[in-house]
């Protein structure tokens, strides 16, 4: 399975530790195409890439991954188009919320119909939802 995490990265990092500790989650149910976006030095992740370059190598990762997760806790212009493109392409997205975040979640997320949206009150009690949000996708592949 291809796995496409969405995190904030311009928008702000402080997040970058539990982004961490997703992804480390999620490499136990496959392949994590953005797993950089947990790192802890990322203000040039990508040497001379251009947002142009960053732009389409995210949107063919996007294009190739079987399932979205994303932590929308921390507001992102990126997160959210991410989100949004996906949704278009019908893939398969959760959204992760912590009930502690500093900003409410905007209502073009927690009002679409097309996302699945846990909030979480402490990051371990995500891992079972996102255990099973994983499991459905992986069922539904192989009964297909």
């Amino acid at each position: 399975m291809k796995i496409y995490f969405s995190g904030a990265i311009r928008g702000g990092r402080k997040n970058s530790g539990i982004y961490a500790q997703v992804i480390d989650f999620l490499k136990q149910y496959g392949d994590v195409l953005t797993h950089h976006v947990g790192g802890t030095n990322i203000e040039k992740p990508d040497g001379q890439l251009t947002d142009q370059n960053i732009h389409d190598r995210d949107l063919r990762w996007l294009s190739e991954a079987d399932a979205v997760i994303a932590e929308v806790s921390t507001p992102s212009l990126g997160v959210g188009y991410e989100i949004g493109r996906a949704v278009e392409a019908g893939k398969p997205i959760l959204c992760l919320y912590s009930n502690h975040a500093d900003f409410e979640l905007s209502a073009m997320i927690s009002g679409c119909k097309d996302l699945e949206i846990f909030c979480y009150d402490h990051l371990s009690d995500a891992f079972p939802e996102i255990e099973r949000f994983l499991s459905r996708i992986n069922d539904s592949h192989h009964t297909v």
